[in-house]
């Protein structure tokens, strides 16, 4: 049975949807099965995989309104082993849509119900918010991964998100775990950078991941060409942090 996987911060700019596209990237090239939902009305992971986001029919928005099941939204990528349910601008309409739906946080939780055996990994990519979509998310994960950005602002915030999970384990979903911190864009030349790894390492621990995603020019330049850094860029830092991301994550579900 695969793992779901959410990946989100309601802070935007940390690095969710680059985290997200290239650790499905490298869980693909280390042979596993995985499927990429974009759960974010930027549809930035649609475009970040090579897909025209104008030209979705189906995406994430007919999956959560279950007019269409999920099996009939999965595109192929160009990225070895990784699917895409892509979004859509018109994911934002969603929202006021599911308001007055029963059960309206467990929507994609049951419309990914017969596919979640046909992949290893399952990763969703959340919106920069707390709203029904990233709600529904989390319902429908195992566990969430959260990243944190190597800058002053990084853990304002992460208290809000901490007791919003709680809540979710309390009411919707007691089995969510947090995957783990993953701290993003560091700059090892900045004491800063250096000062947010110590404290965050200081306060969660063994909630933090070994690996450090490092502040990378090509990193940054991939999304605009429509591919992973893994296939963009195999030999740049970024793609052996995203790599070393997979292979602890892989470890620790062993």
């Amino acid at each position: 049975m695969g793992k779901i996987i959410a990946i989100a911060n309601q802070k935007g700019g940390v690095g969710k949807t680059t985290t997200t596209v290239n650790l499905a990237a490298s869980l693909g090239v280390l042979e596993k099965k995985v499927l990429l939902i974009d759960a974010d009305p930027q549809a930035n992971a649609t475009s970040g995989l090579g897909l025209d986001v104008e030209s979705i029919e189906y995406g994430t928005y007919q999956v959560l309104e279950h007019t269409v099941s999920a099996k009939e939204t999965i595109l192929k990528t160009e990225s070895p082993n990784v699917d895409l349910i892509p979004a859509h601008i018109d994911l934002v309409a969603i929202e006021i849509e599911l308001v007055d739906k029963q059960e309206r946080e467990f929507m994609l939780k049951k419309a990914l119900t017969e596919i979640k055996d046909d992949y290893d990994y399952i990763l969703i990519d959340c919106a920069p918010s707390l709203g029904l979509i990233t709600l529904n998310s989390l319902v429908a994960a195992d566990s969430v991964i959260i990243p944190i950005q190597c800058e002053y602002f990084a853990l304002e915030g992460l208290g809000k998100l901490l007791n919003t999970i709680k809540s979710v384990q309390k009411i919707h979903n007691p089995d969510l775990d947090i995957e783990g911190l993953l701290l993003t864009m560091f700059d090892s030349r900045l004491r800063l950078s250096n000062q947010v790894v110590e404290e965050v390492r200081k306060h969660f621990s063994t909630m933090v991941f070994d690996t450090i995603v490092h502040r990378n020019i090509r990193l940054s330049e991939a999304p605009s060409y429509g591919e992973s850094i893994i296939s963009y860029d195999a030999t740049s830092k970024g793609a052996v942090n995203y790599l070393n991301l997979a292979n602890e994550i892989l470890t620790k579900n062993a």
